[in-house]
């Protein structure tokens, strides 16, 4: 039965399109199980036993990858918890703007020859 709650589409889901802009939901899956039992023996009642068993499984979202003009990107749901973490996340999107300058400058310089 897990198998068929938490695959691959459950941890990454399916595309939705909008316009030109496609998003793609990206969730965390956490799971997990405990059992325990007793056969103590005791005076009145020498077959007493307790067991129980249990599990949890917990979906959270944690982003979306939004492609859109050909540039992919993460964006985060959750909060920063530090300015490193947030440092972090910023560098697909510094990378960007660094080769759209780069190459821009390298046009104007094509343009001005």
């Amino acid at each position: 039965k897990m198998r068929e709650m938490v695959d691959v589409s459950t941890i990454i889901g399916e595309p939705m399109v909008t316009g030109d802009t496609t998003l793609i939901p990206v969730s965390k899956v956490s799971y997990g199980f405990t059992s325990g039992g007793t056969d103590l023996p005791t005076k009145q009642n020498k077959e007493l036993f307790g067991g129980a068993g249990g599990g949890g499984i917990s979906i959270t979202p944690v982003a979306f990858i939004v492609i859109q003009d050909s540039k992919v990107r993460l964006m985060q749901i959750n909060n920063y918890t530090s300015s490193a973490d947030r440092a972090i996340a910023m560098i697909p999107e510094l990378v960007d703007r660094v080769t759209e300058l780069v190459q821009a400058k390298k046009e104007d310089g094509q343009k001005e020859e």
